[in-house]
């Protein structure tokens, strides 16, 4: 279950005065890990990388602009579609939508130049406009849309956005996901914020839209300032438990009068929001502790009336936040991890790390330009802090998914797993029988980050280490547009490359069942692995292909040949009788009614079986199935994968190979296009291996497979070279073959283990 937004509730006041007066580690100036220089790292790469995470989070109908190739609709049928998925899960929460925009937002506003420089302003753009069009939608006037999403199941199911409605309404559910409406001063204001800062990024490029922004706005801070209160519908304190409005009200008016230059906003900050900020426990001093998050936008605020007023006493109330998060001040000093990472909180530490960074870039070239003291300090602590999610840590990793040689490989993300039977335990792992990757490579996401003593748990499991989320990137991503103005930084034109498929996502297995002189009795299952993208096939059916030679020189037709089902474990399958394909050679076509009962959903639904029957009459047993095309391969009470029964979404063949050597041609193939291992033996008892090339053909396929298995059960009928028998010792321990060499080529083939020999 994800936990992290429930935890991230404890707010600065319950910070204890022990943590708040915690000795300045010598660390902090001397540091045990080596920074780099600032432009060590490719800013402008992390900055292209950080939109494609904002891309993964799409809900809705997928963008014509998404680089995210693996992605498609999902949610299309949300009360308000579109908006970002919250974090690894799929909720939609309007708070983190809007922090998380505003973020955005201001990275650009301060500092567009580097972005437009690193050629990735266009993108940037198109990422924050859906963001912002989402929160117009959820603007229902006097109220607002908070929250979609039912958070029971959501957490209870792992599987992929672009299948969860199918999911979701197997389970009882309905056809649409529920939606919650409220008035929150809190989340409006914050609404408020992230239109105005939208209008000031869209106001010389789309003026039409930046006005719609600005409209919303200035209505939704009206209606927040008017109620201010937080209300009391329930659903979403779970996940986001709001604390106070008073921040965000001050935060609104800020932007609001950059946008406008009305001064009443500034006045109305004046007049009764500043008296309402939080103070320091037990303390009448405005508070100058915790950070900038969805649930705390008071510093950053007080960062922006210092910049709108002028007023030096606010500069110096800001100055006391980044004294806090560097060195300590009036007794009070945030705790460091043991290399010097400002460390506030287990859950997302990176998150608040970076987000102060980011306010230290603005307050630096804002209010303290003049003073190279604090120009220093501050652009020191926010450079170590962005290098070290980049790899200047004790681990020497990356902290981002996709950004450099090591980084996690468990981040807690449904979707970028591609699980289909709703497993997530060992995603992620690269160890041990049951390890299993990512389908997809989650780019630019920030993980959680390490523990206080700069520890991290890889971990799917262990989501205050892996998880991501939209508000986690979000002043990441804005302090990136400050490093890519100061440092510079590049794009790659080719990223991302095409992602091809880890694992094979469609297949048959099947087995004999019985068999007699009048018919065949088969066992089949259909598979649906799909992750690329994660789909259905509502118009699914497979053939079995069958050679009437023998019922002909009988004197019988094709229509003595009888079909029936025996066993339908979904019970919506209809099965034709023979039709032709060429010559004496027919097939049976059995067909899925709805696709859905055959989805990468869950343990039941991503495979399906029927069982059936072809033959003739009992009292005319002249049924010979041994020379059927589709039994090739198959045993009795074995199953099998098998590439003759072919299957097909509508008249498009996706998996197998039809009697004339058709095969899928628009899908890519389950085996590599390089051979596999070769390993040359220099005893010269044995020639160069091609491990699981059982029939010498120079690939390994599932007709590999096959062999070994028919070899296996009879020699003197299924007979395979000496050079086969030496291919097929795929265990590497020349002791011959057995049926774990048939198991480990067909895992193999369907991409459950990496590489032949099995090590």
């Amino acid at each position: 279950m994800n936990l992290k937004k429930l935890a991230a509730t404890v707010s600065a006041i319950a910070m204890t005065a022990a943590a708040l007066t915690t000795a300045v580690p010598s660390s902090l100036t001397e540091s045990k890990v080596e920074v780099n220089a600032a432009s060590a790292y490719n800013y402008g790469e992390a900055l292209q990388k950080s939109m494609f995470f904002y891309e993964a989070q799409q809900s809705g109908e997928k963008t014509d602009w998404s680089k995210v190739s693996w992605k498609g609709d999902c949610m299309t049928n949300d009360y308000i579609p579109g908006g970002w998925f919250d974090a690894g899960d799929h909720l939609k929460f309007t708070l983190t939508n809007a922090y998380s925009a505003t973020a955005l937002g201001w990275g650009l506003l301060q500092y567009g130049d580097g972005v437009k420089k690193c050629g990735m302003l266009d993108e940037y753009l198109l990422n924050l406009e859906f963001a912002l069009d989402y929160l117009v939608a959820c603007d229902l006037g006097d109220e607002i849309v908070y929250m979609i999403g039912d958070g029971d199941f959501d957490h209870k199911w792992w599987g992929s956005a672009e299948v969860y409605m199918y999911k979701f309404e197997l389970e009882g559910n309905g056809t649409e996901r529920p939606y919650y409406t409220c008035k929150n001063s809190s989340i409006q204001g914050q609404m408020a914020a992230a239109l105005a800062v939208g209008y000031l990024c869209f106001k010389d490029s789309n003026p039409t839209k930046a006005d719609e922004y600005l409209s919303h706005a200035k209505s939704i801070f009206k209606t927040a300032d008017a109620y201010r209160d937080i209300g009391g519908d329930a659903a979403e304190t779970s996940y986001y438990n709001i604390s106070s409005f008073w921040d965000d009200l001050f935060f609104a008016a800020n932007w609001l009068y950059i946008a406008t230059g009305d001064k009443s906003y500034l006045d109305l900050c004046e007049s009764d929001y500043i008296d309402n900020l939080g103070l320091e426990s037990q303390s009448d001093e405005l508070k100058y502790t915790w950070g900038y998050c969805w649930d705390d936008t008071q510093q950053a605020g007080t960062l922006l009336y210092a910049m709108n007023t002028g007023d030096e006493k606010w500069k110096e109330q800001f100055r006391k936040h980044l004294e806090y998060w560097t060195t300590g001040y009036g007794g009070k000093v945030i705790d460091h991890t043991p290399s010097g990472l400002a460390w506030l909180f287990q859950w997302g530490s990176l998150r608040h790390a970076t987000t102060t960074a980011f306010l230290a870039y603005v307050a630096v070239d804002e209010l303290f330009a003049d003073d190279a003291a604090a120009v220093k300090k501050y652009t020191e602590f926010a450079d170590f802090t962005m290098n070290y999610c980049f790899g200047d840590n004790p681990l020497n990793m990356s902290y981002v998914v996709g950004m450099g040689d090591s980084y996690p490989q468990a981040w807690h993300h449904r979707t970028s797993s591609g699980v289909w039977n709703d497993k997530w335990s060992n995603i992620g792992q690269t160890e041990g029988e049951d390890a299993k990757p990512h389908a997809h490579t989650l780019y630019g996401a920030l993980v959680g980050g390490p523990g206080k003593s700069d520890d991290y748990s890889d971990k799917i499991g262990d989501y205050q280490y892996t998880e991501v989320a939209i508000d986690y990137n979000a002043g990441y991503t804005a302090a990136l547009c400050a490093m890519v103005e100061k440092y510079g930084g590049t794009i790659d034109p080719d990223f991302p490359e095409e992602e091809e498929p880890k694992w094979t996502e469609f297949y048959m297995e099947a087995c004999i069942n019985q068999e007699s002189g009048s018919y065949t009795e088969i066992k089949a299952y259909t598979t649906n692995h799909s992750a690329w993208p994660a789909r259905v096939v509502k118009d699914l059916s497979y053939r079995y292909y069958i050679d009437l030679s023998e019922v002909f020189e009988a004197g019988f037709t094709v229509d003595d040949v009888q079909v029936k089902i025996g066993y339908d474990e979904w019970g919506n399958c209809t099965i034709s009788k023979p039709i032709q394909y060429d010559g004496n050679i027919y097939y049976i076509e059995i067909a899925y009614d709805d696709g859905t009962y055959v989805m990468p959903t869950g343990q039941s639904e991503h495979q399906g079986e029927i069982q059936f029957r072809v033959g003739v009459s009992d009292a005319t047993p002249v049924w010979d199935g041994s020379n059927d095309y589709s039994i090739d391969g198959l045993v009795k009470q074995d199953m099998q994968v098998t590439d003759k029964i072919t299957m097909y979404d509508g008249d498009t063949l996706i998996w197998g190979t039809e009697p004339d050597g058709t095969t899928p041609g628009d899908v890519k193939p389950s085996n590599p296009t390089e051979p596999s291992t070769k390993v040359t033996e220099t005893t010269g008892s044995r020639a160069d291996i091609e491990y699981g090339d059982v029939n010498c053909d120079g690939k390994v396929d599932i007709s590999d497979a096959v062999a070994l298995k028919c070899y296996l059960i009879n020699s003197a009928k299924f007979s395979i070279s000496a050079q086969g028998e030496i291919n097929g010792d795929v265990q590497g321990n020349k002791n011959g073959l057995n049926a774990q060499d048939a198991v480990s080529i067909q895992k193999y083939i369907l991409k459950q283990i990496d590489s032949l020999p099995v090590k």
